[in-house]
């Protein structure tokens, strides 16, 4: 890309003041399974309804002119997988140097056990984190968000938060957008099925364990007992066995520079440049790729991916990008912001068991006010 423009620390300082006229950065990358292109890979499954056991488990949608599009992974789980990155290193591992760009804080649920808030799935609106002493710090943080539209507490506090976005619906009410957002999707998608014959290694009822005519009423049964429990022989036929994309299969990274614009409070400058830092870094960081069984997939080595900034006016300007950049970035933009400090709360089973009151009380009260109201 001769005609890239290469990114640095003034370039992304201008992203962060709102001094250039970019709404947002998108990189999209094609992606190709470890068996090759052509290969079968399994999306993500989700529990049905009673109603819908016919249906596919799978995302598939049909587009006007029939394609049919499969999601790989969703927008929250691309972000489960890309929080961590700034997770420290594990007993055993070497340490992980951008963990020293964020809060540790580790939430002591007992046995010697800690749960990571940057492990936490809502984050820091998370069910732990109300039913720990962190719940009041995350009360007055999302309240000064919601009010004054000041970034500051959370930053301190859990600055992925702002990266992430979180919605505090059990809590203050705030709704934090995310500055990064990525999906991968399959284009051109053919659903398979596949079937499956389990046989025991032993026939059971020879040595007692059941009678032969317990035997012939769960063979071939998947829903009964003996069969659930391993003991018969029972087949699985028609079980939903993954697609094939004749298409690409895209990972689309988006960084909204708008929504990290609008956070404001104390040192709203500094904070800007620090989150958008990190939102860079995990942006721009490489997955490996394995997201569930039957699904590793890699970078498609002839098509490299493509960074872009996006306009207002919806011009689309390609970018050099140098992952090293964006790491002295984040560690100057962190010095100078101030990186809050590591904590260790403990998980209180009392306040869950609150929280749960809490919720049963506004539940009842509403149900009362609805029945107390007239009607004409």
């Amino acid at each position: 890309m001769t005609d890239a423009q290469i990114v640095d620390a003034t370039l992304i300082d201008q992203w962060a003041d709102g001094k250039r006229d970019t709404v947002a950065l998108h990189l999209r990358q094609e992606l190709l399974p470890a068996e090759g292109n052509g290969a079968v890979i399994f999306p993500p499954t989700y529990a049905q309804g009673e109603g819908e056991k016919t249906r596919s488990p799978y995302t598939i949608d049909t587009l006007a002119d029939g394609t049919k599009v499969a999601q790989i992974d969703t927008v929250g789980s691309q972000a489960n997988r890309m929080e961590p990155l700034f997770l420290k290193a594990k007993l055993g591992h070497p340490e992980n140097p951008l963990a020293r760009l964020v809060p540790q804080i580790e939430i002591d649920i007992g046995n010697e056990r800690t749960v990571s808030l940057l492990e936490a799935g809502h984050r820091l609106g998370d069910a732990i984190v109300r039913a720990s002493d962190l719940e009041q710090p995350a009360k007055d943080a999302f309240a000064a968000y919601r009010d004054r539209g000041d970034a500051f507490l959370i930053a301190k506090l859990a600055p992925t938060t702002l990266v992430f976005g979180a919605w505090d619906s059990r809590g203050e009410g705030a709704k934090i957008p995310r500055l990064v957002s990525a999906t991968i999707r399959a284009w051109d998608v053919d659903e398979l099925k596949r079937s499956a014959q389990y046989s025991p290694p032993i026939d059971y009822s020879k040595h007692g364990v059941f009678s032969e005519e317990d035997k012939e009423k769960s063979e071939g049964n998947p829903k009964s007992k003996l069969a659930q429990r391993g003991f018969v022989a029972v087949p699985s036929v028609g079980a939903h066995g993954g697609v094939v994309a004749h298409g690409p299969i895209h990972r689309d990274v988006t960084v909204n520079l708008v929504a990290l614009r609008q956070l404001g409070g104390e040192s709203g400058e500094k904070l800007r440049r620090y989150i958008l830092a990190l939102a860079l870094l995990a942006a721009a960081e490489p997955q490996d790729g394995f997201l569930r069984q039957g699904c590793l997939l890699t970078l498609d080595p002839d098509k490299p991916g493509c960074w872009e900034s996006v306009a207002r006016t919806g011009h689309r300007s390609p970018l050099h990008i140098d992952a090293s950049v964006f790491e002295t970035y984040a560690r100057e933009a962190a010095r100078a912001f101030g990186v809050g400090a590591d904590r260790r709360v403990k998980f209180k089973p009392e306040k869950a068991k609150a929280d749960l009151r809490e919720a049963d009380a506004r539940k009842s009260k509403k149900k009362g006010a609805t029945a107390d109201t007239p009607t004409t």
